[in-house]
């Protein structure tokens, strides 16, 4: 599947986003403006099921066959966070980077016995702007209105695609490119002795002090500060 993509910038060097569950490329709206000014051109995906992209079936398989598909190969930058993440790295022998950054990827998705499983994430869809509020204080108020927006467009069934997934260890073997592991502190999805394995791995990690799971819109300065020397 051909993906819905934003463009900012221009040039040759080139810099791949990943968005997250239930977002779109609007999820990015500081962080692509901030390469730009470093000298990137930014490219941005709807995954399916999200934003202006279409709809089908749904696998973390099929979500990086599609980003493989309609990225370019040979950027000088992939950043994935959670979702984008998990298919970032089931792409990336693919697309190439000469970096790539995993920011709080979901490579542990949780299963209903560890509380929370795919039927419970796909409720989000009808979060009210309180309930994105209380889970998210620290966003700004244009970040909870964009979190709306794109909860609209979004294909709950997404989520459910990923229940054979659930409680797996989906931790990628090894680092294909130079590659940066960006944690939220705590991050439900990395815990500390999945950080270890991945530093074993070839991985560097990095946490973000009192970062929330999107990272970016949580604590944007925290989160560039801890891209320094991989962008």
């Amino acid at each position: 599947m051909q993906l819905h993509t934003r463009t900012w910038g221009e040039g040759d060097r080139i810099a791949l986003l990943s968005h997250g569950m239930m977002s779109d490329h609007r999820t990015w709206r500081r962080v692509a403006p901030a390469l730009v000014g470093r000298g990137y051109r930014v490219i941005a995906v709807d995954l399916r099921g999200h934003g202006a992209s279409g709809r089908g079936a749904y696998a973390p398989e099929l979500f990086a066959d599609d980003v493989a598909e309609t990225l370019p190969t040979g950027a000088e930058l992939a950043i994935g966070h959670s979702l984008g993440g998990l298919a970032l790295a089931l792409a990336v022998d693919r697309l190439r980077p000469r970096r790539a950054v995993f920011s709080d990827p979901a490579w542990h998705l949780p299963a209903p016995e560890e509380g929370f499983g795919p039927e419970l994430f796909a409720q989000f869809k009808s979060a009210t702007r309180e309930e994105v509020r209380a889970m998210n204080p620290r966003w700004d108020d244009l970040d909870v209105d964009i979190e709306l927006q794109t909860l609209a467009l979004w294909d709950e069934t997404s989520a459910l695609g990923l229940a054979r997934s659930a409680g797996q260890d989906l931790l990628p073997a090894a680092a294909v490119v130079p590659s940066l592991v960006q944690l939220a502190d705590p991050s439900f999805l990395i815990p500390p002795e999945r950080a270890r394995v991945l530093k074993e791995r070839g991985f560097e990690v990095r946490s973000v002090p009192g970062a929330g799971h999107t990272i970016h819109r949580d604590d944007f300065d925290g989160f560039m500060a801890s891209l320094e020397g991989w962008i």
